[in-house]
């Protein structure tokens, strides 16, 4: 399977599509299989997970955990600070319980969940210091728009910033106005969450939609495949998307070997237009 690669900043490649984990951790009998479909999306290559400790309040770390163990060199690990625990010592707090519930000693990836009322340089320096005691590799941020990012790079080690992730899939497209740009002119990959468009501004499911089943029936694919692989067309984008079978996490997985050619990516932008006017941060 060929796979679409991204570099980080600090020089560390990871295929551009990796596996999300909202939702996971909130039922009790589902457990067991969201840990097969984490380890089936590993074996299928895609070794980025991304959690947080607001899902599932810590449950979906626990997954994690347990799908990671054995496997911990294998995997490149993201997980996400609250903004209220974003600084000083409740940094400190926060990163060692998420530590303990994904059953290592190490985060590859640590962010900023979104932007609250921690000024951006006690982030910084709580993150720094994380990296000094070895309980982080990385840091970066999430749900930052351009003058977010303009400001975190004005502050002393706001560039050491690896990612912002953000909402991005086909019916969510204002972030190629600006923030896109922005991020790519500094050479800063953007993790994209919710790929499949389960969250967001949309109200229908892209699955049914007319122009994404032609493209899909077209070229033999699913509107998943169509859906990932646009999202992943040019490079410094990585998808993240959240699939609690193994089944979904292969289909996933064949995406990184899909390339949409100029009539399919024509197609679906008649359909779902590039914004021509700066449009507000879709968060979710």
């Amino acid at each position: 399977m060929t796979s679409k690669k991204v570099t980080f900043p600090c020089g560390v490649s990871i295929p551009a599509i990796g596996q999300g984990t909202w939702f996971m951790g909130e039922q009790a009998g589902r457990r067991a299989d969201e840990v097969r479909a984490l380890q089936a999306g590993i074996e299928q290559g895609m070794t980025l997970i991304d959690t947080a400790e607001m899902y599932a309040e810590g449950g979906a770390e626990v997954v994690v955990g347990e799908a990671i163990c054995g496997r911990r060199d294998s995997v490149f690990l993201v997980s996400k600070v609250y903004p209220h625990n974003a600084g000083g010592a409740k940094a400190e707090a926060a990163c060692e319980r998420s530590l303990k519930r994904l059953r290592t000693d190490y985060i590859d990836l640590y962010l900023l969940h979104w932007r609250g009322g921690i000024p951006l340089p006690d982030t910084i320096a709580a993150m720094e210091k994380l990296q000094r005691q070895g309980k982080i590799r990385h840091w970066g941020v999430s749900n930052l728009d351009v003058d977010d990012m303009q400001e975190l790079w004005e502050y002393q080690g706001g560039g050491h910033c690896q990612t912002n992730q953000v909402l991005y899939h086909l019916a969510s497209r204002g972030i190629e106005y600006d923030l896109l740009p922005w991020c790519r002119q500094h050479q800063l990959p953007v993790m994209a969450y919710c790929p499949l468009a389960q969250a967001g501004t949309l109200r229908n499911n892209l699955f049914g939609n007319s122009a994404i089943v032609r493209v899909a029936e077209q070229y033999g694919l699913t509107p998943a495949h169509v859906l990932l692989a646009w999202a992943i067309r040019h490079p410094g984008v990585i998808a993240i998307p959240k699939a609690s079978s193994v089944a979904h996490v292969r289909e996933n997985a064949a995406a990184m070997s899909v390339t949409l050619n100029d009539e399919a990516l024509a197609l679906l932008e008649q359909a779902f237009p590039a914004p021509r006017r700066k449009m507000p941060l879709d968060i979710v």
